[in-house]
């Protein structure tokens, strides 16, 4: 992390984040994962074995798109600031290596708040716990001045050679599959959303304010909304299917069932088959915000009939909910169908979850 500044609070901010980062590092293997020099030189240098291909990815966090200052408490900001890299490489099938943390903060976040300590304090601890976690130390990154608060992070990790698992590898009659539940971020969301302005919660978002306190979510309301707040990316699902090879392609629910598998149908340049009786849906959620819902971070992937898929991956439940098809003209990519109570009519699913500029 370099200054831009040079003021004496960008300095103060960039050596606690460094300290942060050491502290979690601390008596912890990271030495395997790659990163051979961090934060405090002009560039980090990772370590890659051989046999091993480096896996980048990075995702942006802006203010008022993906996050809200008087909803979101600044440790879940920090987590799914994370989550969502990690997600990445976790439909990749890649391990970890480091993380790379850019920050753009209104004055006030790095300021002390009221009786809970600062905004970035916070942050750093709901993304430091999920680093933790997954064995991701910070190597670097940036930290800027902005009127608006903006989080990016870059996530390298690293894969056996030829054996990432890609969008683009899904043939006709493969099944289709899905890890975890569906729907239970987008309905975790429209609760916050409700408690944060419509109940007794309801809040101003008064984030320009040098008195921004950052919201508390009741007790109560913890668990329900912790499929939003705190999503968990399927890391460990991603690398056992990579290392044995049953997945033909792979992607990641971060924008919904129904776009995500138009997004693998795109690549594979093949057809699907998603059967609504078979969706494993959260308990809170509708068969709307299951197909449509982003942000569950669950893997969507498909194997040849012939695989082994087992009902469990490291204590993650696995679902069929459908099949491959061939591609034709006419065809839509991907078409929803229910078998229960006989009824095999098909309509096309639609891609309806989260595009920007849409």
């Amino acid at each position: 992390m370099h200054s831009l500044s040079g003021t004496p609070g960008e300095l103060a901010s960039l050596k606690q984040i460094r300290a942060r980062a050491a502290q979690s590092a601390r008596g912890r293997q990271f030495s395997h994962n790659g990163l051979r020099l961090g934060i405090g030189d002009d560039c980090a240098l990772l370590r890659i074995g051989p046999g091993e291909e480096l896996a980048v990815t990075t995702d942006l966090a802006v203010e008022g798109q993906h996050f809200r200052l008087a909803w979101h408490p600044p440790e879940s900001i920090g987590h799914r600031t994370l989550a969502r890299g990690l997600s990445d490489l976790a439909a990749m099938g890649a391990r970890p290596v480091a993380a790379f943390l850019s920050l753009g903060l209104p004055k006030t976040l790095v300021q002390n708040a009221k009786g809970r300590g600062p905004w970035m304090e916070r942050f750093l601890d709901g993304f430091f716990a999920l680093a933790r976690e997954f064995q991701t130390p910070l190597a670097g990154g940036d930290l800027a001045e902005s009127s608006v608060a903006v989080a990016d992070i870059v996530l390298t990790g690293a894969v056996r050679r030829g054996k990432a698992l890609l969008r683009s590898g899904a043939r006709p009659d493969d099944l289709l599959y899905v890890t975890g539940t569906l729907g239970g971020a987008a309905a975790a969301l429209a609760r916050l959303a409700q408690w944060a302005e419509g109940g007794p919660g309801a809040r101003r978002d008064k984030s320009g304010s040098a008195h921004f306190t950052p919201p508390r979510i009741p007790a109560k309301l913890q668990t329900l909304l912790a499929p939003h707040l705190f999503p968990q990316p399927r890391v460990a699902q991603g690398q056992w299917l990579a290392q044995r090879g049953l997945a033909s392609a792979a992607i990641d629910l971060s924008d919904g069932l129904s776009t995500d598998l138009n997004h693998l149908c795109e690549e594979s340049h093949v057809a699907a088959e998603v059967d609504a009786a078979a969706l494993p849906i959260h308990s809170d959620a509708t068969i709307e915000q299951a197909l449509h819902g982003g942000e569950d971070y669950e893997l969507l992937f498909t194997a040849p009939p012939a695989a082994r898929v087992p009902r469990r991956i490291a204590g993650v439940p696995v679902t069929r909910i459908g099949r491959m098809m061939r591609a034709r003209r006419g065809r839509p990519a991907a078409a929803l169908f229910n078998t229960e109570g006989g009824a095999h009519g098909a309509q096309v699913l639609t891609p309806q979850g989260w595009e920007h500029f849409s």
